[in-house]
């Protein structure tokens, strides 16, 4: 057995690649994704024919993993016979179980969905009881293809390129793009994929209603997720971010009425009430609305912030903003106002 002191640690490395079965690794592969992982870590890389005696000697006593060799698009590919064999067991203490315990019931709204079988085996593996539920989430039983729930996360978890074939509302052609997913998010009882364009790298989001179809693509290499796309998520409402679109300061006014929903709930994280000599000075200057409360938003305007905007009628009103929501809910309004106009002569 190799007397190297950092062979346990490539060993640990190499255990989680060879039962990794959402992608295929040769030997190029296995050194390279080794060595990545030894450099973030703080140890030296090592060579190719390092991780070859390496993987000799987990096929051997003591290890004694069963491996299999395959070719795959012109690669001699290498991965455990079994994936769930590890040469690395560990039992989960009391206390590990009740935590798992409390999650997989939190969780138990994906019961069902497709590659989501494994929750209710592993709730029977842990002897894991049914009993009331204490906490529930909204959820749309009714949503379209929230079976690929399953799916999406598994490549995810997985770091897998996928290819998604989708339509858009407005036009039922079907269209394919290789797809880097991030993550699963959801908007107002509807979930949506996030992630980057292969070709660009371009942050986009789908629907899971308009997609109609997701291979995996395990021959690809994955792009990691941007450690600064959840910040940028944070500038918006909703799902929809435009990178171009800088962050705008947006001056509402709102009424007594909606005050105190808009102040415990607020509509975006950067809600600021307005008080002292400011407010002071926006009631001078806006005498026309009584009473009512003064706030300010900092984030970038898309359709989800004009359509959260709108959903308060006249009980809020848009004063300033450093582009054009103003314009566009005026728009918005007076479009309306011409229908109501016709449907009710």
């Amino acid at each position: 057995m190799p007397t190297n002191k950092n062979a346990l640690i490539r060993y640990k490395y190499l255990d989680s690649l060879l039962s990794d079965y959402h992608h295929f690794y040769d030997i190029h592969d296995l050194t390279e994704k080794v060595n990545d992982m030894l450099y973030e870590d703080g140890f030296p890389e090592v060579t190719q024919r390092c991780i070859e005696k390496d993987i000799n000697t987990l096929e051997y006593a003591p290890f004694s993993a069963p491996l299999e060799r395959f070719n795959k698009n012109g690669k001699h590919c290498i991965h455990y016979e079994n994936r769930s064999f590890s040469i690395f067991k560990k039992e989960i203490s009391r206390e590990e179980q009740n935590l798992l315990r409390e999650v997989l019931s939190t969780i138990g709204q994906f019961d069902g969905l497709d590659n989501f079988g494994w929750l209710e085996d592993f709730k029977i593996g842990l002897h894991i009881e049914e009993r009331r539920q204490i906490i529930s989430f909204s959820n749309n039983p009714y949503l379209q293809n929230s079976n690929l729930l399953g799916t999406l996360f598994d490549n995810i978890s997985n770091e897998v390129v996928i290819k998604l074939s989708y339509h858009t509302f407005s036009d039922e052609t079907i269209r394919s793009i290789d797809f880097h997913p991030y993550l699963l998010k959801q908007y107002n009882d509807r979930w949506f994929l996030l992630g980057a364009a292969d070709s660009d790298q371009k942050i986009l989001n789908f629907a899971l209603d308009r997609i109609d179809k997701v291979e995996p693509l395990p021959e690809k290499k994955y792009i990691e997720c941007p450690d600064e796309i959840y910040d940028r998520f944070e500038d918006i409402v909703g799902v929809t971010l435009y990178e171009e679109r800088p962050v705008e300061h947006i001056l509402l006014w709102v009424s007594d009425f909606s005050k105190g929903y808009v102040d415990t709930k607020p509509i975006h994280g950067s809600y600021t009430s307005i008080k002292g000599a400011l407010e002071q000075q926006l009631r001078l200057k806006y005498p026309q609305l009584k009473s009512g409360m003064f706030f300010t938003l900092d984030c970038i305007p898309n359709f989800e912030l004009i359509r959260e905007l709108c959903s308060y009628g006249k009980e809020l009103i848009v004063l300033q903003s450093d582009g054009h929501i103003q314009d566009n809910i005026f728009k918005r309004i007076s479009e309306m106002n011409e229908i109501y106009s016709i449907v009710r002569t």
